[in-house]
Formats: structure tokens, sequence, C-alpha cells
């Protein structure tokens, strides 16, 4: 494993003392009064770790769940996997993806496993049914029921299985830390977030693999860096453009039907690379300014994770008219009840400065 250069955002900056709480940066109303407030933290940084924007302790570690998963992808990619497997903009997509279950999602998962020669028996993320509400309901009327092929990480592991194959070592156990993908991944982590991450705090994911303790601001340094990896080496450079024309060719794959993540990368074009996580996390590439975006709520609400996301693209000037128009409920969410009554909205807290 090639040891990493010792970058961080915090060489550029005059670091102020840690916040003892995070800010109150999103409040949900209803009626006349705020119900809830979520405090989080914000890190907009560029290639060499200066800082653009942020809120809150950018220093504390988190487990990024799902939103490094085009990071987790450059594995694929950069290593020929993804070329000796025919692997098209669909299946690249999916490797980012943490989708709905939808039929033509699981579809494109059992196919691409197909191809590398392996079983739906071969996925170690357990099974799942369908987010999708529409999805599930079919699914439960034609008799199915909950599979790996469901699996919203289902991509991303037949990912791990095709770099497994490329690599010729076992499939069996990939999801492990000491893993030969698993280690693979780790080196390309390392050198994304400049940080040396073999002592850091461990943990395991919904699916099974292994999480990893990384402050925020080295979560948007590696986003940095994958926006425009010009400084990495040449098979990062080409693997990150080509993820990202994945990404934008098929949002579909990356998410599905009304979700967030598909309707930032149709909107936006590919100016915003956008990955969510489990627990309140969002990850951003912005290629188009070389820079990259993490935040964390600290309570893990979605809601307020979304509401902060499309503020910071927002004011961070990536959202033209017509992905503002596309993307207005998002930017000003109004919350509604069962009959359709409006209730309530998402709004900027108390602590809001940027």
């Amino acid at each position: 494993m090639t040891e990493p250069t010792q970058t961080s955002h915090k060489h550029a900056q005059t670091t102020p003392p840690r916040p003892a709480v995070n800010p109150l940066l999103v409040e949900v109303t209803r009626g006349s009064m705020v119900e809830n407030r979520h405090r989080a933290a914000v890190a907009v940084v560029d290639v060499e770790g200066r800082v653009v924007l942020s809120a809150g302790d950018v220093e504390a570690l988190v487990y990024p769940r799902s939103a490094i998963k085009p990071l987790q992808a450059l594995g694929l990619v950069e290593s020929g996997a993804a070329e000796a497997f025919g692997c098209d903009d669909k299946e690249i997509a999916l490797a980012c993806a943490s989708h709905n279950g939808e039929a033509a999602q699981a579809e494109a998962v059992a196919a691409w496993l197909e191809r590398i020669g392996c079983t739906e028996g071969d996925l170690e993320c357990g099974p799942q049914l369908p987010t999708h509400q529409a999805s599930l309901e079919e699914l439960l009327r034609a008799g199915g029921g909950a599979s790996a092929l469901r699996n919203n990480c289902s991509g991303k592991h037949v990912g791990f299985l095709t770099l497994a194959k490329h690599l010729k070592v076992p499939t069996k156990g990939y999801i492990l830390w000491e893993h030969p993908v698993q280690q693979t991944l780790l080196g390309i982590l390392e050198m994304m977030c400049g940080l040396d991450l073999r002592a850091a705090p461990r943990g395991i994911d919904g699916c099974g693999i292994p999480q990893i303790g990384i402050p925020l601001g080295n979560l948007a340094l590696a986003m940095a860096r994958f926006a425009d990896p010009a400084d990495q080496p040449e098979r990062r450079q080409v693997a990150c453009a080509r993820i990202a024309k994945a990404m934008t060719a098929e949002p579909y794959m990356v998410a599905g039907t009304g979700r967030m993540c598909t309707r930032v990368l149709a909107a936006t074009g590919g100016r915003a690379l956008v990955k969510t996580g489990a627990e309140g996390v969002y990850c951003a590439a912005l290629p188009e300014l070389g820079l990259g975006l993490a935040l964390k709520v600290d309570d893990g609400a979605t809601r307020a994770s979304e509401f902060l996301l499309a503020q910071l693209l927002q004011r961070l000037d990536q959202l033209d008219s017509a992905a503002a128009a596309e993307l207005k409920q998002d930017i000003a969410p109004v919350l509604h009840n069962r009959v359709g009554l409006e209730v309530g909205q998402i709004q900027r807290g108390a602590d809001w400065s940027f």
C-alpha cells in the first residue's frame, strides 16, 4: 500500500478553536413555530486544502457511509476491471449508487453479475425490499420479496466482485477489512483524503463493508481531488473522468425515481456530482470550480442534509435558472400533510452565516 502524502485542509487556514457544538443550520416549522432544529457541520475546500466555506467542527471524525461511493468506484475503474469486463455507463453509475431497488436497477445488477460469472448468492450485502413505494407494491403483488439484487448497495457490491475477479483473488469475503479489495480501496481513500487511515476508527456499514472515521474537512478534500484530479496519477485522472461521465449520463441508476441525487445530477448536467450517505451525510464534487463539499447533520436527518446541500449548491452558483426551477422543492421545501395541506417548511437555521 502506497504511503499517502500527508496533506490536509488544515494547513491552509488559520484554524479557530473547535466549536463545542455545531451551529443550528436548519429549522423545520409547523404553523407559526419552529418544531425542529438541526445542528450540522459543513466543509467546502479546494484541491490545495484551502477552505472556501465552513461551519461547525470540520475536524470531527465522521463515518462517510455511502457518500463516498464514487471514490470507492475508483478501484473498479483505475484497476482496469471495468474495461476488462465491459462495464458501461449504467454499471459504473450503479457502482456509485444507493439505488431504490426498482426493477430496472435490479435487472441491471443481475445482468452484470451474470457477465462476470457470479450470481446473486455471491453478493454479501444482504437482502432488502425496494425503498420506492410503487416498486415495492409491484414486487409484493407479483409474489416477490426481499433480495440482495434489490439492496440499495448491490451495484457497489457487484463492482467489488468485478474488482476481485480482475485481481484474481477470492470473491468470498470481499467485504472484510483484510480482503485485497478493501485494502485496495483503503489505499485510494488515503491518497484522496491525504491521511493515513490504517489506525482510524472502524465500524461496519449497513451493507457489511468497513466504515472508516474521517475528518469532515478531509472528506471535502477527497471530493475536491475527485472534481479536479490533476495532481493524481494519470490512471486516476482518467478514472475520475470516467465515473463523472457515468453519473452524469445515468443519474437514474445512482439513486432512482424521486431521489435528490438523481434530480441534482440531471438538473446540473454534471456540474454537481452529488452523493448521499446515511445518517445525514452528503458529499459533492464540483468540477467547474475544482471544489469538494462534505456535510454532516448531527442527528442524522436526511431532510436536513438535503436542504443544506441544495442551499450550498445555490450559494456556490452551481444552479442556473433552469436547475433552480427544477430543484425548487429542494431549495425551499414546503411540508404537506396527508391530504395535501401546507403545514410547514424547512428553512435556514438561526446560526446560518453563509
